[in-house]
């Protein structure tokens, strides 16, 4: 490595490490360079010498083991055999390992492709979408559909199926090759490497391909909170604390029983930020969702004992500065990209940029509003009138940052049971709660998300093991939901009074005061385009309710109690201080939109 590459990757802003360091196949063989600065001894084995520890020596040059191999070639699988700091033994991974063996081995294998992405107008064309429909089909590649069982398989059926239900992305859970079958992707081991249970890195070049010629973009989760404690993987690398930070009051986390990466270091944060942008660059990736931003944020992050920072606060002030970079970073270098941070409390500016103290994210995971809104929504009926605070605070905040709203894969998993499961009442109660649910979910400002699973109405919780059970759409509840989750799509991709998610511009407060009825309704609006939204969530009619409305002639897009297709015209009756209002009829848990006619 020269001087100057050496001085970023020191710094902790080099963007393009993987260039650098892994293996590299060369014309009769295979070169090695790798980071282990306290090791005393390195050398190579695979294939290529029947995995003998001691035939390929590597040679110490600074920070870095290197070495060239004749002989070895691509497909090859191999680990370094590296002598610690206090003569420990290890058999590792290459942290830049772009192909592993299929867990639960776990040798590197060389690799290189030359796959040619047919997706230029896709990627000329991508944006935020700030103010255009975000609508995210969130998948756990294992289990969507046991039937498809590699990266093109799946790519195929997924792409036909969210472009089906009007989904704008999917959004994959970590694909970074992990050992663990049961931590879903998020103990990873190989930050530069889609695993290997679905195929090899070029079938996921065109998973990620075919989803953009069918119009769909793809999020990505990814994690730089922790790593597993495997062996063979990143922890005591070299003998010593190399990637994890050395003090186990902030290089453990005692809840994931996993190791946090040291964000003190230089060397480590070139690690990650180069692997972030290696799946935007080389993947044609979307959008990286970073999992679990708030335990890199506070030091006393699910810790009774911590070490507070030189202020004497609780901010990791290291792994804050890391974050700005790494946003900083991946949109210099890519455009139309989305970073985005699944942050769990009211850390300031996390959408903000970094020159006026935000952490430069685009998007954040709304979780107060998921928390609230599920809480207010298993509740009977009858005692919702008292928590109507829950349902409405989320309006409070809803600008201060550029939300997604999220029912993710967390909320129905550990017991806490699948969304029409969490929902009160009868049978037939439920699916016309969970109805209400998505509907005011797609009205509220936000960005969407919504689980594999949710759509069909799934009453078992997710598990890993199995496939979502398809056979439900047998059923006509069940086909029902999927129908309605398909329209609110359709419905939120044309309309785009419901576009502006992240401006104060887009929302107006129509009536929020009437708890008494548990009953709400606002306005959603993009200069002339205007959707009037009323949501009844008691589970009483009401005949001849009178809303709040804005002068013009309305027409009814969407009743979760089956279209009418209804006309209304505002009259010029006074309500709750405005000169206009509209009488209807509301059935119990019923969301009715209401678009202005031009």
């Amino acid at each position: 490595m020269d001087e100057f590459n050496y001085y970023l990757f020191k710094e902790g802003t080099h963007r393009y490490l993987y260039k650098h360091l892994g293996s590299f196949i060369k014309e009769e063989g295979v070169f090695f360079r790798v980071w282990a600065p306290n090791a005393k001894f390195v050398s190579v084995m695979g294939d290529f010498n029947n995995f003998d520890r001691f035939t390929n020596p590597l040679e110490k040059k600074g920070d870095f083991w290197e070495g060239f191999v004749k002989g070895a070639k691509k497909g090859d699988k191999y680990k370094y055999f590296i002598k610690g700091a206090y003569n420990q033994e290890f058999e590792k991974i290459d942290p830049f390992a772009k192909y592993f063996e299929k867990p639960p081995k776990s040798a590197s294998i060389i690799w290189e492709d030359n796959y040619k992405f047919n997706d230029k107008e896709w990627i000329e064309k991508r944006n935020q979408n700030f103010d255009k429909p975000f609508s995210i089909y969130e998948v756990h590649l294992g289990s969507w559909n046991k039937k498809y069982s590699n990266y093109v398989d799946l790519a195929n059926a997924l792409s036909e199926y969210v472009k089906k239900m009007n989904f704008t992305h999917i959004e994959i859970m970590p694909i970074t090759e992990y050992p663990f079958e049961g931590s879903w992707g998020y103990q990873a081991v190989g930050y530069y490497a889609p695993t290997a249970r679905f195929g090899r890195p070029d079938e996921f070049k065109k998973f990620v391909d075919i989803m953009h010629q069918n119009g769909i973009g793809v999020i990505m989760d990814w994690v730089p909170s922790h790593f597993a404690v495997d062996g063979h993987g990143l922890i005591t690398y070299d003998g010593t604390a190399l990637f994890e930070h050395p003090d186990p009051l902030r290089g453990y986390h005692p809840e994931w029983k996993s190791h946090i990466f040291d964000y003190t270091k230089g060397e480590v944060r070139s690690f990650l930020i180069s692997s972030a942008n290696f799946w935007l660059k080389e993947y044609h990736i979307d959008g990286i969702r970073v999992d679990a931003v708030a335990s890199m944020l506070y030091l006393d992050y699910a810790r009774d004992e911590w070490i507070p920072n030189k202020y004497g606060g609780n901010e990791n002030l290291e792994a804050i500065e890391f974050l700005r970079e790494l946003n900083k970073a991946c949109y210099e270098e890519n455009d139309g990209i989305s970073m985005i941070a699944e942050e769990s409390t009211a850390f300031p500016g996390v959408t903000k940029p970094p020159f006026v103290g935000g952490l430069g994210f685009g998007y954040k995971w709304n979780m107060g509003w998921m928390n609230d809104t599920l809480r207010y929504f298993k509740l009977d009926p009858i005692y919702r009138k008292y928590h109507h605070h829950e349902l409405t605070f989320s309006f409070v905040y809803m600008f201060s940052e550029n939300y997604i709203l999220p029912l993710s894969h967390d909320e129905v998993v550990h017991g806490k049971k699948s969304l029409v499961d969490k929902m009160p009442g009868s049978y037939d109660e439920k699916f016309e709660n969970l109805k209400a649910l998505f509907a005011y979910m797609y009205s509220h400002p936000g960005k969407k998300l919504l689980f594999m699973g949710g759509e069909i109405a799934q009453f078992k919780e997710w598990n890993y093991k199995e496939s979502i059970e398809w056979f439900l759409l047998e059923y006509p509840k069940h086909r029902e939901i999927q129908e309605f989750v398909k329209k609110l799509n359709k419905i939120y991709k044309n309309e785009k009074a419901l576009w502006l998610d992240c401006r104060d511009e887009g929302f107006e407060w129509l009536n929020d005061l009437d708890y008494e009825r548990s009953i709400i309704s606002f306005l959603r609006k993009n200069g002339d385009e205007k959707i009037i939204v009323v949501c009844n969530f008691s589970g009483s009619s009401y005949k001849n309710y009178v809303i709040p409305a804005i002068k013009g002639e309305f027409e009814e897009i969407l009743n979760t109690k089956g279209d009418t297709r209804k006309i209304y015209k505002a009259q010029k009756k006074e309500c709750c201080g405005r000169k206009y209002s509209i009488t209807l009829d509301l059935e119990p848990f019923n969301v009715i939109y209401l678009r202005r006619k031009q």
